[in-house]
């Protein structure tokens, strides 16, 4: 039984033992070193660059029109005019919207806030909003976290006497909306340093613009940006540092009822509070606001200073997110049965006509994980549709709905996340076209599947005051991510069942070092290890604290199984067989002789049951079970060979293989396969 692999590939870097020894003389831990290094820092210089939490916030006025931007809103605070701040309904925008209205309400500001219902007015600057705070009386309003491809919206303030300000965070299109100022680090024409802020950081760099003082505006709202950099998944570099780690410290002595009453509902310890518990626990109770259709709870919870009603407040979010919760999972099991039961296709595109508007983001995040690949769910309203998307394995999304703007009534996003808008009797060329955008990616990139390992290491180097200095890395997440690991040729001593039956605890040993882990939703039967398995481990190293105890824990990302001989991921020379377009000398390198068919072969028959597997475990297995190095092009072209002349089944998946033998398969001729002969004449050609 072949173990079940999450990542096809392990990229494995291998830090530079002269960086090393630079690194640990200026005062970093050997295993902090190794990982430094692997990440590219050559001395204590570069670390402290990337690691530093206290670098310099580049001034406001860098960006593009934020002098127009300031100069209209402080007109207008002088003036007393009515100005909206008008916001987005996730987390980032949230944040950025509240934010923003305080600020401006502390400075004696005529302010309301204004955030789209998700499911009645949809994302962003809408006709019907404009009009409501135009007869409100309101002369300026002023986006945060979208309306960068407002231009139709633009147009219409205009029209209304309304002056318009946008600051946003989104990818840019060609045309910019015709505004007072478009503050957008993504601009073209910009010259801000740091491209990677949320729509929060650009709000903060509005206020401060307003202020004349970075320092005494974050003093003030450190936890809002941080929340809003940390959910909308920002880069983790440059001042997003500054504001996570200032925000973290702010969060764990908050002075808001609300955020204190949200940590203790949410079972959130202030002192322990880091990005990963903001994005797990804290982010998922905000967003659920927004996406149930009750965004009036979170910018609450936010700025009320009453502790009794910052407690119901919070209660209220998390029966929220309970509630999300179970229409996702309504929404998921509709989802999977409606996917192809013959094939996988290269990008899922589902349309449903009563899936839920605020939901189907995360659905489509879960199946993008689940099935590797781009994901695309629409929800159905008539003739029309909105959909959530998210990608997968580096796909751009932005950039495939540019190319397929045709189609399009309206998109925007990012390259991860992204949302659009289509008529019914446009979604089936969508989905061909889009599913024709991908598999021409996806066949130029090596794997979807690929985990990044900092570095390989030796038991030894697990200690508790090792582990325990790799805190300089924090606050770690998106762009600085926790160091992931891995050791060979540890044996499984021992597997137990924990949390109900959802996670595995095992322990391993390499010698005489006994390891404990802890595999997070898996089970011997989903990850096929038993005791007595020789495996690689790629983990997540921790410090476990029991009853006042601290013990070295790994948290396990994937198993794989140890080789004993060489065997590469290569499969540049397959794909080129593929599509035609292998060379000679190729053809050469990927031609298995008869040993290594026969050695592909034995192994296969010896069990004759449908075979399903990750393609890259399979390859490892064969080679430790026969002591014989074996490529991954190799495998996979024996396989095609043996499927030429029907000695058996084989069908493709985004991470898996199935190989079913054929029942009553006996000898073939194995120079009748296609495959064998493209590869002949390209050897001879």
């Amino acid at each position: 039984m072949c173990i079940a692999l999450k990542y096809g590939v392990w990229n494995v870097t291998t830090p530079e033992m002269r960086s090393v020894n630079a690194l640990v003389s200026g005062g970093y831990s050997p295993l902090t070193a190794m990982i430094l290094s692997a990440r590219g820092m050559r001395d204590a210089r570069d670390a402290k660059t990337y690691v530093s939490c206290d670098g310099p916030m580049p001034a406001p006025f860098l960006m593009t029109d934020m002098d127009l931007a300031a100069g209209r809103v402080g007109l207008a605070m002088s003036r007393g005019e009515k100005i909206a701040v008008f916001g987005d309904y996730d987390v980032d925008g949230i944040t950025a919207t509240c934010l923003l209205s305080d600020f401006l309400r502390r400075h004696g500001s005529d302010v309301v806030s204004y955030i789209p219902g998700r499911m009645e007015e949809g994302y962003g600057l809408n006709p019907m909003a404009i009009r409501q705070l135009h007869s409100e009386g309101v002369k300026l309003i002023v986006t945060v976290d979208c309306g960068i491809t407002a231009i139709a919206e633009a147009k219409l303030c205009k029209e209304l006497g309304i002056d318009l300000v946008i600051t946003d965070h989104h990818e840019c299109k060609e045309t910019l909306p015709d505004a007072i100022a478009v503050v957008d680090p993504h601009r073209p024409d910009g010259g801000y340093p740091h491209t990677d802020l949320s729509g929060v950081g650009v709000a903060f760099k509005l206020a401060a613009a307003l202020c004349g003082s970075q320092e005494e505006v974050l003093e003030d709202y450190a936890d809002m940006v941080c929340l809003g950099t940390v959910a909308d998944v920002m880069p983790l570099r440059g001042e997003n540092r500054v504001f996570v780690s200032r925000g973290l410290k702010s969060l764990r002595a908050t002075r808001r009822p609300g955020i204190a009453a949200l940590m203790k509902e949410s079972n959130c310890v202030p002192e322990n509070l880091n990005a990963t518990s903001i994005g797990f626990m804290l982010a998922p109770r905000i967003n659920a606001a927004g996406r149930m259709g009750r965004i009036e709870l979170a910018t609450e919870l936010f700025l009320t200073k009453d502790a009794e009603r910052a407690t119901y407040l919070a209660k209220a979010l998390c029966d929220l997110n309970r509630q999300r919760q179970a229409v996702e999972s309504d929404i998921y099991a509709e989802a999977v049965q409606m996917l192809p039961k013959t094939h996988s296709p290269e990008a899922i595109v589902l349309a449903g006509e009563t899936w839920h508007q605020g939901v189907v983001g995360i659905v489509a995040s879960r199946i993008a994980e689940e099935y590797n690949c781009p994901t695309f769910l629409i929800c159905m309203d008539g003739d029309h549709g909105k959909a959530s998307s998210r990608s997968y394995g580096g796909f751009n999304l932005f950039a495939s709905l540019s190319a397929l703007s045709p189609l399009l009534e309206s998109f925007g996003g990012h390259e991860l996340a992204a949302g659009f808008t289509i008529a019914r009797n446009k979604i089936d060329e969508f989905r061909s076209q889009i599913c024709q955008i991908a598999g021409d990616f996806y066949s130029h990139t090596e794997s979807r599947t690929v985990l990044d390992v900092d570095c390989a290491i030796t038991p030894d180097l697990l200690t508790v005051p090792l582990i325990d200095s790799l805190s300089v890395l924090e606050p770690c997440g998106n762009g600085c991510p926790k160091p992931v690991l891995m050791m060979e040729r540890l044996t499984i001593e021992r597997i137990t069942m924990v949390g109900g039956g959802r996670h595995m605890r095992l322990r391993l040993r390499h010698g005489r070092h006994g390891l404990n882990a802890i595999y997070f939703s898996a089970d011997p039967t989903s990850a096929s290890v038993q005791p007595g398995d020789l495996v690689d481990v790629a983990f997540v190293p921790q410090v476990n604290e029991y009853r006042g105890e601290r013990t070295v824990q790994l948290n396990v990302l994937d198993i794989r199984p140890s080789c004993t001989a060489d065997c590469p991921f290569d499969t540049m020379g397959y794909r080129a067989l593929r599509g035609g377009t292998i060379t000679a000398s190729a053809a050469g390198s990927l031609l298995p002789d008869r040993n290594t068919l026969g050695m592909v072969w034995r192994y296969l028959a010896a069990d004759p049951a449908p075979l399903t597997e990750s393609p890259m475990c399979l390859c490892r297995k064969i080679v430790r079970w026969s002591g014989k190095p074996l490529s991954l092009g190799q495998l996979l072209t024996c396989l095609d060979i043996f499927s030429d002349v029907s000695l058996l089944e084989l069908q493709r998946q985004h991470k898996h293989i199935t190989v079913h033998i054929t029942a009553g398969s006996g000898k073939a001729d194995l120079n009748q396969s296609q495959t064998m002969q493209r590869l002949l004449q390209a050897k001879e050609s």
